[in-house]
């Protein structure tokens, strides 16, 4: 029996993928959740694994090629079954379970992806496809195209993966030299002779990040507040503790000291904790305290999501913070690693960075930006003497949080931060 699988609808608005390594062949023998391919969609790089046992009767797409959703990626001849024997005529059974992806992906539910219902068991390949796939048009191209009356479907796309632009367009019905598709002409990188300029491709994760840094800074009215806590006592209580936590295996880091500080205070501040409608003009209060991480990878940007953060203690949050490092590097985060963060920590101290304004995690609130610690002069009780600070950025959506609720907010952190044995004896 040949089992068709198609790239599977995996929510969150993605409709594509592009292909970037294939791991099979014809005639490769494959286990259940092994790896068939390496795609990247606006939100990730990431692997699709097999959904069942069996050996690869064919495959579809190329390197560098777009595949929708809906499409086939690789049919799988079913192990001891001949597909003779058993021809199908009706829609083939949906998966009731699909293989864990690897991943940074966002979804809307679940850690798993399921295969798209199926019509029928003879695959279309994707070249075959058009009149279920949507053409992929920049909104210009598109409003141009309605107000000439020209249907968009019979344009041929020279911006990257084939997607139609405005030039396309207005090129349309005049006489031009016959133009190569975009998966033919289009290298890593482009460079005229002799210019000193470099142009290549923006990756699909790049764009998602750029349109959600646009999206977010369209639709909060961002306002930033700064503030510097003297931290000795929590630089001496990760020395104290440090070796204690490598007998585990485990990096003590400030991290979470900060995460504790920043879940008192977003129980005590609420509304940094929460989401606006503006549309249905509600405010929604979020009573559990998922903390998003951004973690700077080869591939960009992610913000996986430590779960429930109240109820970890420190040694537990050092080691969700390992677990999503590790699983950032090495492209193996799962669906629930991404998703239902309710407020963000951004670490540039890492880098080396000292203050930032970061950028709202939309439809979040707030973000919080952590500095590196630095020694320098403190005044304590009249007197001077040398000190650890720690710059803290605090970037909130002025709609929905007030100056003066942001600056007890931060205020309340940086106490913590400065005092990490009232993070555990407030508990």
């Amino acid at each position: 029996m040949r089992h068709i699988f198609k790239f599977p609808d995996i929510g969150e608005g993605l409709t594509e993928g592009i292909i970037i390594e294939w791991y099979v062949d014809k005639g490769t023998a494959v286990k259940v959740g092994q790896p068939l391919v390496k795609m990247e969609t606006d939100k990730v790089v990431t692997d699709i694994p097999s959904p069942r046992a069996g050996v690869i009767a064919a495959r579809y797409g190329k390197v560098g090629e777009t595949i929708h959703v809906g499409e086939t990626l690789v049919e799988i001849e079913i192990e001891g079954e001949e597909a003779a024997e058993a021809p199908s005529t009706g829609p083939e059974q949906v998966e009731e379970k699909g293989a864990g992806v690897v991943g940074t992906i966002e979804v809307a539910s679940g850690n798993a992806l399921l295969p798209a219902s199926e019509e029928g068991t003879e695959p279309k390949p994707a070249a075959a496809s058009a009149e279920r796939r949507k053409v992929l048009a920049t909104p210009v191209a598109r409003a141009m195209a309605r107000e000439m009356n020209i249907d968009i479907n019979l344009v041929t796309g020279t911006g990257p993966a084939g997607r139609v632009m405005k030039s396309d367009i207005q090129n349309f019905h005049a006489p031009a030299a016959p133009v190569m598709s975009a998966a033919a002409k289009a290298p890593a990188a482009q460079s005229a002779p002799g210019e000193l300029i470099e142009i290549r491709p923006m990756t699909q994760i790049r764009k998602s990040i750029a349109r959600n840094m646009l999206r977010s800074k369209q639709n909060t009215a961002h306002m930033t507040l700064f503030e510097e806590p003297e931290v000795t006592r929590l630089v001496e209580a990760r020395a104290r503790y440090k070796e204690e936590y490598k007998k585990e295996e485990l990096s003590l880091t400030y991290l979470p000291f900060i995460i504790k500080a920043v879940v008192a205070a977003l129980k005590r501040h609420p509304e940094l904790n929460s989401e606006m409608d503006f549309e249905k003009g509600n405010i929604i209060y979020k009573n559990y305290y998922n903390i998003g991480i951004a973690v700077s990878t080869e591939d960009g940007l992610v913000v996986p999501v430590i779960r429930d953060a109240d109820k970890l203690s420190i040694r537990e949050l050092s080691r969700a913070v390992a677990e999503i490092a590790v699983k950032a590097r090495d492209r193996k985060l799962t669906l629930d690693d991404m998703k239902d963060g309710t407020f963000t920590i951004t670490n540039y101290g890492a880098l080396g960075g000292w203050f930032g304004v970061p950028v709202i995690n939309y439809p979040q609130v707030g973000i919080l930006g952590i500095g590196r610690i630095n020694q320098q002069p403190v005044v304590a009780d009249g007197e001077i003497k040398a000190g650890n600070v720690m710059p803290l950025s605090l970037s909130v959506d002025h709609r929905m949080v007030d100056g003066a609720e942001a600056t007890e907010f931060l205020n309340d952190v940086a106490a913590g931060v400065s005092d990490p044995l009232s993070l555990i004896m407030r508990q």
